[in-house]
């Protein structure tokens, strides 16, 4: 894994997106919208309805969740959503 790039797991009762590897993720935080770049210090946070958006070298694409938590460690992203 290059460090330009964060590692995306999405999981949720009706659908998986795993093991991606993405440059960038943006989400619905319950306090407001935020996005992981590489690096990002470690955290969890619980998610708001919304768009979860990832990039993946020139393609943006979308996943809508309805609620869910995220926890980001060590460039990996891991959620899990009502979707």
């Amino acid at each position: 894994m290059e460090k330009t790039d964060i590692y995306l797991n999405i999981t949720s009762p009706e659908k998986s997106v795993t093991g991606l590897m993405v440059s960038q993720v943006s989400m619905p935080g319950r306090d407001g919208r935020f996005t992981v770049l590489p690096g990002h210090a470690p955290m969890i946070s619980a998610l708001a309805e919304g768009d979860i958006e990832y990039v993946k070298g020139d393609n943006r694409s979308v996943v809508h969740i309805k609620s869910g938590f995220v926890e980001i460690s060590d460039n990996k992203v891991s959620v899990c959503a009502e979707i």
